[in-house]
């Protein structure tokens, strides 16, 4: 049943604890699987554009209209029987794709952030709905910018998200993170610019979040990109043209640190 009220009124008002996002950082970066620290690290850095963009979208015809129609998300897009079912080169086919290579699954990403809840109230109102929809599209995110989940990826796409919709939390663990990865191995490759476009590709292009993702899934892939106003990476494919030509294979980035580190 979709939620009525806007806000819970028992709903805190979020703090501003950098500090704390810090300690947070440093968790995931000690292990970068630990999704868990990205949703706390947005917990800590709260932006100020959240709201007024949940209550725009939430309002809005196709925002009501998916509240009440749109099957839950995470399950709708971790039957992959039913997404191979679509045409070759459709954004389903591809995210199935991108899952599957990666090891992933939507409901892996619910259980992280369901993690920080626990022993908290659950508020059954449109705020909790759009943020989890904003948390469900997320690997739609890499699938339609065409950046991988390497490092380098992961913070081009956190450019990305804090383009489409400004918020401290992708900006700081997309430039923190850039940071950390030019600490670990010299190499030239172009990581701030590579997230830095990211970020002005996210901007220009149309809300991933705001859209129907059954309908988008059915798109083909291509045309999908075309009609948002995604363009492609090309300073990311830069950089990883510069890690191979360095014998970096750029999936295997922290283990290639650590490596030379130890040597």
């Amino acid at each position: 049943m979709a939620p009525t009220v806007f806000r819970d009124a028992n709903r805190p008002t979020p703090h501003f604890r950098p500090f704390k996002a810090l300690a947070h950082f440093r968790k995931l970066i000690a292990n970068k699987e630990d999704t868990e620290q990205v949703f706390r690290i947005y917990e800590c850095l709260p932006s100020k554009h959240f709201v007024p963009t949940a209550k725009a979208f939430v309002e809005s015809d196709l925002g009501q209209r998916l509240m009440v129609s749109e099957p839950f998300l995470p399950t709708m897009l971790d039957d992959h029987a039913t997404l191979k079912q679509l045409p070759a080169g459709s954004v389903g086919r591809a995210y199935v794709d991108f899952m599957t290579r990666e090891g992933l699954s939507a409901a892996g990403l619910v259980a992280e952030s369901e993690k920080m809840r626990r022993g908290r109230p659950v508020y059954d109102d449109q705020i909790q709905w759009y943020s989890d929809r904003r948390r469900d599209t997320h690997d739609l995110f890499h699938v339609l910018s065409g950046y991988g989940r390497d490092p380098l990826g992961e913070q081009c796409v956190l450019g990305f998200s804090y383009g489409q919709s400004p918020d401290l939390g992708s900006l700081f663990i997309a430039y923190a993170g850039g940071l950390e990865l030019k600490r670990r191995v010299k190499a030239d490759a172009p990581i701030f610019a590579a997230i830095r476009q990211g970020q002005r590709c996210g901007k220009a292009a149309a809300q991933i979040v705001d859209q129907d993702v059954l309908a988008l899934l059915a798109e083909p892939l291509e045309d999908a990109r075309a009609r948002l106003g995604i363009t492609p990476p090309t300073l990311y494919d830069a950089a990883h043209v510069a890690y191979r030509s360095r014998g970096i294979d750029p999936y295997d980035f922290l283990a290639v640190a650590a490596a030379v580190a130890a040597a």
